[in-house]
């Protein structure tokens, strides 16, 4: 795949106040943050079973590790890297609040105390650094030096935008719709911008480094789920998708064209298929690959001598879930 870089120069817009941003669950790698993150559990609850890009690309990668996350819903420990993240999207989604003449790099440096702050009173998020704090580890980055890093990874963004050019759309903005199948699609842009001439830009924006160009079809999974997305919902091909890397201070920029969102449809529709029939009985297979690093779940996992608890068939089908397990399975 060839991935071209196009310079669309500032997108200016008027701001939707009627959108609700939310969030949804997120992937998986080290330095990226996931928007379930950046919710509360009743939000990041779905109406109906639907499929996202974080989940599609869960079952891609491992089918047991969709099923824990999805199905079983089982907890999973946070990172420094993964909280790192969201506190970096929650300061540069509060920087478009400032006009835009205030959104300076001194502006946005002043936005880390506040929405540390905020973030510090989630659930499990204080204790990733009392340790650090404590003589039994006194090798681990101190908290100060941990926001210092959170601060550098959001001047990294002023070198690749000039958010005084920019008045998004919508930011952590919900995009959904229902395919002719019956499959529900739903995620949450990071930013959507559209120019005076109607053309639609994606943005998102990752901590972690730029992937080598043998990847570069795995990032532009999750953007190339939202261009569907709006073209179906507008009627309008986006002009761009792009991954902001603030690790790196570098770009991934894609334009699709109709063709191929028609190609991606036909593969998400493959993927949903196989989903419901994984979940019909029972079956998901455990998938070993580099990525096992990063799970919580290598105890529950036959790819490391664990073995997975029983499949809950009365909470998926409580869930909407379509299964032909009997509901006792999950007592």
């Amino acid at each position: 795949m060839s991935v071209a870089r196009p310079n669309l120069g500032a997108m200016t817009v008027t701001l939707d106040a009627g959108r609700s941003p939310e969030a949804e669950s997120g992937t998986t790698a080290p330095e990226t943050t996931t928007a379930a993150e950046r919710t509360t559990a009743a939000d990041s609850t779905p109406r109906r079973p639907s499929l996202s890009p974080s989940r599609a690309a869960d079952f891609k990668s491992c089918p047991l590790l969709y099923r824990f996350r999805t199905i079983d819903r089982l907890p999973e420990k946070k990172s420094r890297a993964a909280v790192r993240g969201t506190l970096v999207h929650a300061v540069l989604e509060k920087l478009y609040d400032l006009p835009p003449a205030q959104r300076t790099v001194e502006a946005a440096r002043t936005l880390v105390d506040p929405a540390w702050a905020e973030l510090r009173e989630e659930p499990g998020i204080s204790e990733l650094f009392e340790a650090a704090e404590g003589a039994e580890a006194p090798k681990a980055e101190s908290l100060e030096a941990w926001l210092a890093s959170a601060g550098e990874l959001v001047e990294t963004y002023f070198r690749l935008e000039d958010p005084t050019r920019i008045q998004p759309e919508g930011r952590e903005e919900l995009v959904e719709v229902t395919l002719p199948d019956g499959l529900l699609l739903r995620g949450y842009v990071d930013r959507l911008d559209v120019a005076p001439t109607g053309a639609l830009r994606v943005v998102d924006y990752k901590t972690g480094g730029m992937p080598r160009e043998a990847f570069e079809g795995k990032a532009l999974f999750q953007m190339k789920f939202y261009a569907l997305v709006l073209w179906r919902t507008r009627g309008v091909v986006a002009a761009q998708l792009k991954l902001l890397y603030l690790k790196d201070g570098d770009a991934l920029t894609y334009s699709p064209d109709e063709a191929e969102l028609l190609r991606f449809e036909r593969t998400l529709q493959a993927i949903w298929t196989a989903i419901e029939r994984a979940v019909a009985t029972g079956d998901f297979r455990a998938n070993k690959s580099r990525l096992c690093s990063w799970c919580d779940h290598q105890a529950l996992c036959p790819a490391f001598g664990g073995t997975p608890p029983p499949f809950p068939a009365e909470a998926a089908a409580a869930a909407g879930w379509r299964t032909t397990l009997p509901v006792t399975a999950a007592n």
